[in-house]
């Protein structure tokens, strides 16, 4: 059995009230709804918060489930993605990132500090997109989901979302550049 036939199956199980089901789904499902509400939301604990509500969201709609084009994972993905923008338009300003802590003195820490020195900076220029822009850098780049797929996650045909995300990269790459980041910096880094 296909693994979208098997997560169908499942949230018919969780229709029963079978908690094996969900359990069986967040272990499948979890970690990549995790990693993307992190990304968007650079906050663990909201993160871990947007990824139950997801969940609980398919349990409670697990008795009138209807598959769509992406599955649960693609519906689940979806309902991460929106909680994610709502979290982010709730917030009245966005908290600096943390300091990076002292650095480590051992052999190649100086190019962990510029790793670490690269990374705060990229994570602020996201941080300064809207929430559809960074939504779409987030699935495109950061969860490496096809256009395709991201545009049917956030609603939107296939060309609006492309002109969406090649927006979001030229506004990224001129905060970028305003911070003194330049293409070298980031070759290689990720």
């Amino acid at each position: 059995m296909s693994e979208p036939e098997d997560d169908t199956r499942l949230v018919a199980a969780m229709a029963q009230g079978d908690t094996r089901a969900l359990e069986v789904l967040a272990d499948r499902h979890g970690p990549p709804l995790m990693r993307l509400a992190y990304r968007m939301l650079d906050d663990a604990a909201e993160a871990e918060d947007v990824t139950q509500e997801a969940f609980v969201r398919l349990w409670d709609r697990a008795a009138g489930w209807v598959s769509h084009g992406g599955g649960v994972a693609g519906w689940l993905r979806r309902t991460a993605t929106n909680a994610c923008i709502d979290r982010m338009r709730r917030r009245s300003r966005l908290a600096d990132a943390p300091d990076v802590d002292r650095p480590d003195e051992s052999p190649g820490a100086e190019r962990m500090i510029d790793a670490a020195r690269l990374g705060t900076l990229v994570q602020r220029a996201l941080a300064t997109l809207p929430e559809r822009q960074r939504a779409a850098v987030v699935l495109t780049y950061y969860e490496e989901i096809t256009n395709a797929a991201a545009a049917e996650i956030l609603d939107m045909h296939l060309k609006a979302f492309e002109s969406l995300l090649f927006r979001a990269r030229a506004r990224l790459r001129d905060g970028l550049a305003a911070a003194g980041v330049t293409a070298e910096d980031l070759e290689g880094w990720s």
